[in-house]
């Protein structure tokens, strides 16, 4: 359902160092739903989101434009990995994923700034079950922050990571305020009001560097002989961290809207 994958060339690092969604917002989210037969995680990547709906639904049907990414699966009884690429039309996609009023919930983890969004959104309104389907989207800040050094030079690669960003990264600068969800809200955000959640996790500093190193736009620029993260950089984040030795806690700034196909 995406338009492109910008992370097939690190598709290994991209699932190392990625953040783990807390399992309790999957315990959250399929409390909203009326039935638990099938979920359909959409730009699954590795399919981190789609392995966790699964501990909640019969059968999970995770898709991804990139066949590398899908490769990386992660193996789980319940949950079928299908390759979706853009040529496909939007009636063979509800039928891939089992029919009209056949999905209970829709998850799009990080990933529906990259879609073809009016598209995506037809399909989700056949697709959901009519009533009780709910869908949520939700995409973290790339705004690393754990104290206001790492956060300034972040801001700063921010910069020079921006001739690189793809289309549709302005709704994650925008922190999803601007993102269209023509859904009525179940009481986790709304269109214009995403509700703010945290994703805490404990990071070396060599991981928090490949986090950096696996952004959309840092791996564009090396795909074009550009390296963004320079020994200059680079030093900068040591020395803002402070130290290669240091475990530190990143807060990742997570903004999720959730809904239900309006009567």
């Amino acid at each position: 359902m995406a338009m492109h994958s910008p992370y097939d060339t690190v598709t290994k690092s991209y699932v190392a160092v990625r953040p783990q969604y807390p399992d309790q917002w999957f315990s959250k989210l399929s409390a909203l739903t009326s039935r638990h037969a099938l979920a359909w995680d959409a730009g699954t990547g590795n399919g981190q989101a789609a392995v966790a709906v699964a501990e909640h639904y019969e059968r999970v049907v995770a898709t991804d434009i990139s066949e590398p990414m899908l490769k990386q699966g992660i193996p789980h009884p319940r949950v079928q990995y299908l390759h979706t690429p853009s040529s496909l039309s939007e009636d063979e996609t509800v039928a891939m994923l089992g029919g009209e009023n056949s999905v209970d919930l829709i998850t799009v983890a990080t990933a529906i700034h990259w879609f073809d969004i009016p598209k995506f959104y037809s399909i989700a309104q056949r697709v959901l079950r009519k009533p009780g389907g709910v869908i949520a989207v939700w995409t973290y800040n790339d705004l690393i922050r754990v104290n206001p050094e790492v956060e300034q030079v972040s801001r700063r690669l921010r910069e020079i990571c921006r001739p690189y960003w793809k289309p549709g990264m302005q709704y994650v600068f925008e922190e999803y305020r601007n993102l269209p969800f023509p859904f009525e809200s179940v009481g986790l955000g709304c269109e214009g009001q995403p509700v703010e959640l945290e994703m805490p996790r404990e990071m070396s500093f060599e991981a928090f560097l490949s986090c950096q190193r696996t952004s959309s736009a840092v791996a564009t620029a090396k795909q074009n002989g550009v390296d963004l993260l320079t020994d200059d950089v680079v030093r900068e984040f040591e020395t803002a961290w402070g130290g290669l030795d240091l475990v530190r806690t990143v807060n990742f700034k997570v903004f999720m809207l959730a809904g239900t196909v309006k009567a």
